[in-house]
């Protein structure tokens, strides 16, 4: 099974790296000419992945047209640009394993929606789970989960894409895994908000169990499955990335918890901070879904401008309530 990867940043670099495990051929498309030729020449991503050796089995271009012939194509672009490059790529019935974390804006579809709708006769799996692409390149033990409908897709694609050091478990819930992957986004900044603001490591846990409530009501009403919540790709991908300054999100919040202001951190990076478009597209689907969750409402409010200290005095002064309501 040949392996395509579409997004030369880091994730993406990393997945093709752990595709072309044991000297596997990997065509890894990316939009920067300077990734392409940086992979072609050196065998390397120094802008995104700076001092991984990759694998010289991987091949790196600038044409979409060039994954025309693998067998899978792992799509690793941003989810607000998923829809566009998919439109541009030949995919036909070739199966698309969605490995980014979002919902998409307007739409309010998740990744995989998307792509169903752009390719309605390929197969659709993701990819997700707690995972730092610099650990991952490096040989580091990670465990993510690989959601199908089908079976025997999700069965295949776990067996090419497993390595000594990659351990995907499959499932049948896709919603689950992607539900996960794009709330833990949201959570993170949260997260990243009491770090900023020096608000202890109290705080921070309540607010991990508390955001993994509202994961989980959301996941529920939109047709998730509770054991996958509590997966690889829910609570795993929950707690790696509101714990560290590695996590995008995370450092965005805090970012702002130090008085930052979002338009500011947003525009210093070259990387994307999924969460920050991801918080108020999932505000508006929880509304629609009648999903009560006060800390992406919160993640919205200080997205918007408005002062970390008076987001944190709003949510401590919410009613007292029972935990499991």
């Amino acid at each position: 099974m040949r392996i395509g990867v579409i997004g030369g940043g880091a994730w993406g670099t990393a997945l093709a790296q752990i595709a072309a495990h044991g000297g596997r051929a990997v065509t890894l498309w990316a939009r920067e000419p300077e990734v392409v030729a940086d992979i072609t020449a050196h065998h390397e991503n120094r802008s995104f992945l700076a001092g991984v050796a990759l694998s010289p089995t991987i091949t790196a271009t600038e044409s979409l047209d060039d994954l025309a012939g693998c067998d899978a194509i792992l799509v690793v672009a941003p989810a607000q640009h998923v829809r566009t490059v998919l439109a541009q790529a030949p995919v036909g019935t070739t199966p698309l394993v969605l490995c980014a974390k979002g919902i998409e804006a307007g739409t309010r579809l998740l990744v995989g929606e998307v792509a169903r709708q752009v390719h309605p006769q390929a197969p659709v799996a993701v990819l997700s789970g707690p995972t730092f692409a610099h650990e991952v390149a490096a040989g580091l033990p990670t465990a993510v989960t690989l959601a199908a409908v089908d079976p025997a897709l999700r069965r295949r694609l776990s067996d090419r894409l497993a390595a000594p050091h990659f351990r995907p478990y499959a499932s049948g819930d896709v919603i689950g895994a992607e539900i996960g992957g794009a709330v833990k986004n949201v959570l993170a900044i949260a997260c990243g908000v009491v770090e900023g603001a020096g608000l202890g490591q109290n705080a921070r846990a309540a607010l991990i169990a508390r955001g993994f409530a509202e994961m989980t009501r959301f996941g529920l009403a939109r047709g998730a499955r509770a054991e996958t919540l509590a997966g690889l790709s829910g609570l795993g991908d929950l707690v790696l990335t509101c714990s560290s300054t590695s996590s995008r999100n995370f450092s965005l919040g805090v970012g702002l918890g130090r008085g930052g202001s979002a338009a500011e951190l947003l525009a210093d990076r070259r990387t994307v901070a999924e969460g920050a478009f991801t918080a108020p597209v999932l505000a508006e689907a929880a509304r629609e879904a009648g999903v009560d969750m006060p800390v992406t409402d919160a993640v919205c409010r200080l997205l918007s401008g408005v002062a970390a200290s008076a987001v944190i005095g709003d949510l401590l002064a919410r009613p007292l309530r029972e935990e499991g309501a």
